[in-house]
């Protein structure tokens, strides 16, 4: 019995001990690169399903820690980090961001996938393929740049044009695409008193086009897609410290190769001397080149400040 009483109450003297032996430990985690705080990063106890994640601002708390034991910080897109625990009450976590190459990923309307994974006929033209020089409208950037997607230029001033993705197939109707903007479909009527609804996207905000060439488009969008659908993706701001400016200027000239081969005033004289009789003197004395006068040589500029 005085064995039983005194294992008792040994034991009862270790549980203090071992419940104040397990620690709890704050910090914050950031990126190594910039500076900036990580919410949402996931710290774990390894081997154990003890955990949280961190809030707005970075700042973390984890409980039940013993001496020992290893805390892995992870978040997607940075290398995971195993620190082990010593006691620390506070501790500061820097993540690196991952090196790992990414696969290319096509949005397609109703989800993401892989370009070698894509079905039907769906094409991504992206910043490195566009067209370079004095763009003016959106569409100018992808003209002759995938397989029976037809751009015809408009002869109207501010006029927009004409684009057929494998021809037409209504005599009467609408044979326009649709033109999705980061998942805004544009009313295909246009709008009211803008000859080309484009025109209000600047091309330089524009990432990239995705162009869904067949009939599998309707799935997503209905009888809006029938003639195919371009996805439209702009540029998304970035957080940064530092202040970047772009300066684009382009340049482009025009100039006349070859006049009209015609009279000049003194031939045309002759002429009216030598076959009508009429007084030359009539005629007046000037000698213009109306050629000269009408032709200038064509000089546009371009400035585009980012």
């Amino acid at each position: 019995m005085k064995k039983l009483l005194k294992s008792s109450l040994f034991l009862l003297l270790m549980l203090p001990m071992s419940f104040f032996a397990q620690q709890t430990v704050s910090g914050t985690i950031t990126e190594s690169t910039t500076g900036l705080p990580i919410p949402g990063a996931n710290i774990i106890v390894k081997g154990t399903t003890n955990g949280t994640t961190t809030d707005f601002d970075g700042k973390y708390t984890i409980s039940n820690i013993d001496n020992g034991n290893v805390l892995v910080f992870s978040f997607l897109g940075f290398v995971s980090q195993e620190i082990p625990y010593n006691g620390q009450t506070s501790l500061d976590v820097l993540l690196d961001e991952s090196q790992n190459a990414l696969e290319e990923v096509l949005l397609i309307g109703y989800g993401s996938t892989t370009q070698q994974d894509a079905t039907g006929a769906v094409e991504k033209i992206d910043s490195e393929k566009f067209n370079q020089g004095a763009v003016i409208s959106p569409e100018q950037l992808i003209a002759g740049k995938s397989a029976g997607v037809r751009i015809t230029p408009s002869s109207e001033p501010g006029g927009g044009a004409e684009i057929r993705i494998r021809g037409g197939s209504s005599l009467s109707g609408n044979n326009s695409p649709l033109i999705v903007v980061d998942g805004i479909p544009l009313d295909q009527r246009g709008v009211q008193g803008v000859r080309n609804q484009l025109n209000a996207i600047n091309p330089n905000e524009i990432e990239d086009f995705v162009i869904l060439k067949d009939a599998a488009a309707t799935s997503i969008y209905g009888s809006r897609a029938s003639n195919g659908v371009i996805l439209i993706t702009t540029k998304k701001g970035v957080t940064s410290t530092d202040f970047t400016a772009e300066y684009d200027l382009k340049i482009s000239g025009g100039e006349i190769t070859d006049k009209i081969d015609v009279l000049n005033a003194a031939q045309f004289r002759n002429i009216i001397e030598t076959t009508d009789g009429t007084d030359v003197s009539l005629l007046g004395t000037s000698d213009t080149d109306w050629q000269d006068q009408i032709y200038r040589r064509l000089m546009e500029r371009f400035i585009i400040l980012q």
